[in-house]
């Protein structure tokens, strides 16, 4: 099957360290032409500009339904979404029709995020979203830990400070309130991990699912503090982002049962993550917005 792979994707890849991305790349119109025939699809088309880490295919069934079909390489751990999908079994997220090379999910409006709402009510739609996939985890092992993931994030953030001392208060903050946090947690629940309002889309079903999980176990506050920086574009260009982001960090927090305080160490903590990471790989915009939106917490 040819076909061009989304620009979003082919350059998101291009800055991850290559441990078979560009090989799974190459590969890409054999590894969908393979679960197409196994699944027994027609493909529609390929939904661009699609995602960072997957191809996504608008796909039909045999029987003529809709779906979609997502791709992802090894290295963005299709295995634990399959396992995380199915633990949740379509209750506020997208539903597990299948796999076969892929994931066969069921079709939602990809055109349609929470994004599009304003942002009060986004944030309001975004968070009973995500209190609805806050479950006791599955018994057996197939996601890692907040501890385990936020560890080789700390390995990382390190080695960058060493080399841009500028980001050295910053990463040592976060690096602190990362080791008070992990010693006592107050929960342990199954956890979207890259939740954020783009990643809630307008279904059948219901009004909300989510989708795009890189599950994770841990507690809820972990989970939520993606969501506190959402539109950070806004916020940043906003003569009162300061001090909106403390009152979305209260609302949140006492909207969800989340200890404020919490919340805020890993809002920290994921928002320098993510700028260091951006400065690493040369997005030096993204890397600005997250780390001035840092500094504000």
């Amino acid at each position: 099957m040819s076909f061009e792979p989304p620009k979003r994707l082919v350059n998101a890849l291009g800055e991850v360290r290559d441990d078979g991305a560009s090989a799974w790349l190459a590969r890409l119109p054999e590894i969908l032409q393979g679960a197409v025939e196994r699944l027994e699809l027609t493909v529609e088309r390929v939904h661009v500009p699609g995602g960072r880490s997957s191809l996504v295919v608008l796909v039909r069934r045999a029987d003529g339904s809709p779906a979609v079909l997502k791709l992802a390489p090894e290295r963005f751990r299709p295995e634990a979404e399959h396992a995380a999908l199915t633990h949740w079994n379509g209750f506020g997220a997208v539903q597990l029709l299948g796999d076969g090379g892929g994931l066969l999910l069921e079709r939602l409006h990809p055109e349609v995020s929470v994004r599009s709402l304003p942002e009060a009510k986004a944030l309001l739609e975004a968070a009973g979203t995500l209190r609805r996939l806050w479950v006791d985890p599955p018994s057996w092992r197939s996601c890692e830990t907040v501890a385990d993931r936020t560890g080789r994030q700390a390995e990382a953030m390190r080695a960058t400070a060493a080399e841009e001392p500028d980001v050295v208060p910053l990463v040592d903050a976060a690096l602190t309130a990362r080791d008070e946090l992990l010693v006592a947690p107050p929960e342990v629940r199954l956890l979207h991990g890259t939740f954020r309002q783009s990643k809630v889309l307008a279904g059948e079903r219901t009004p909300w699912l989510a989708v795009g999980p890189d599950p994770v176990v841990g507690e809820c506050a972990f989970d939520l503090a993606r969501l506190v920086r959402d539109r950070v574009e806004d916020l940043i260009a906003s003569p009162s982002g300061a001090a909106t982001t403390r009152r979305r960090v209260k609302r949140l927090a006492e909207s969800l049962d989340v200890d404020q305080e919490r919340l805020r160490g890993w809002t920290l903590f994921r928002a320098v993550e993510s700028g260091v990471r951006a400065l690493r790989v040369g997005r030096e915009r993204d890397a600005e917005l997250l780390l001035e939106f840092a500094g504000w917490l």
